[in-house]
């Protein structure tokens, strides 16, 4: 595994339905669309790495076959966020005959809650008056940054992270493929660590087999910089049986050993609160502590600070 990875990442992209995983009620209303050669404006919502631009390439792909680049243009919104964009590139290309048998053309763009509001508006209009031959996919992580007027003129599609199960699959084929060595605790704690976001399942893959084919969850915490789940519950339970010395000296410990942020220990402590064997008020007044700190830090209070403060209400 030594290519560049955004060669890497594309020779893992699924070219297919059949390929594609996760998310099959939407699978299955895409290709009824498919299968029509017809569809209207579509929203694409929902978290990064979790298929959107796969799934309009894909699209692209099953309706144009050899002409798919003559017919699909790709833009980042967030590279150019103003009124230009919509104006210059996308006019221009929704003005072009379509290429082959499919009667309209497919503009995607990605990040599309980055576009100003005049953007937006100038889009809409843009929409409208090439209707006929031109077809828009947006996608974006929030569709309330979407303005209500372009929101009625598309179907919205809500795309969420992908679950374990479809994850691990994934795992297990690309250490197929890639002859990696990877044993369950290190495919579960990828799954832990990765949030369902596919990008970064197949990122920590490729950085911990650059070092070794063999994988282990020792490596992929030392690769993603993180502390341990079983190290941030020891300072948790430290704290709640009121031993706040030796929870603060471990705390410090782990920041250090793993370069965390007090906004990384935050988030930690926050996911580990709900495995501890306590009343589950408590575990809510503590997620309650959590962000109250974590506002405190945001706003520029010291860091450490603040997370001694945290345990010294966990311990009280």
């Amino acid at each position: 595994m030594t290519e560049d990875f955004s060669i890497w990442i594309e020779k893992y992209r699924p070219k297919t339905f059949s390929e594609f995983k996760g998310h099959p009620e939407i699978k299955a209303r895409i290709e009824a669309f498919i299968k029509n050669k017809n569809m209207p404006h579509l929203i694409f919502a929902g978290p990064a790495g979790v298929g959107k631009t796969t799934l309009a390439l894909i699209i692209a792909k099953e309706l144009y076959g050899e002409y798919f680049r003559n017919n699909f243009l790709e833009l980042n919104a967030s590279d150019d966020r103003g009124i230009d964009i919509v104006r210059n590139e996308i006019k221009d290309f929704a003005r072009i005959k379509p290429f082959g048998n499919i009667p309209f053309k497919i503009i995607f763009l990605d990040e599309a809650d980055a576009l100003t509001r005049e953007a937006q508006q100038a889009l809409r209009r843009t929409m409208e008056n090439y209707a006929v031959s031109t077809r828009f996919i947006l996608s974006c992580n929030y569709s309330s940054k979407i303005i209500d007027p372009i929101q009625s003129r598309c179907t919205v599609f809500r795309f969420k992270p992908l679950d374990k199960k479809e994850i691990r699959q994934i795992v297990e084929t690309i250490s197929k493929k890639e002859s990696l060595k990877i044993d369950d605790s290190a495919v579960q704690a990828i799954i832990d660590v990765s949030s369902g976001d596919l990008r970064r399942v197949e990122n920590i893959l490729q950085s911990s087999a650059a070092i070794s084919n063999k994988i282990t969850e020792e490596s992929i915490y030392e690769i993603i910089s993180a502390a341990k789940p079983k190290e941030i519950i020891q300072i948790l339970t430290l704290a709640i049986k009121k031993d706040f010395i030796k929870a603060r000296e471990l705390l410090l410990e782990t920041m250090l050993k793993h370069g965390l942020s007090g906004l990384d220990v935050i988030k930690q402590i926050q996911e580990q609160i709900w495995d501890l064997e306590i009343d589950d008020k408590k575990k809510v007044e503590m997620i309650e502590k959590c962000g109250e700190v974590e506002f405190r830090i945001v706003e520029g209070s010291d860091e450490y600070l603040q997370l001694e403060s945290l345990l010294a209400s966990f311990t009280k």
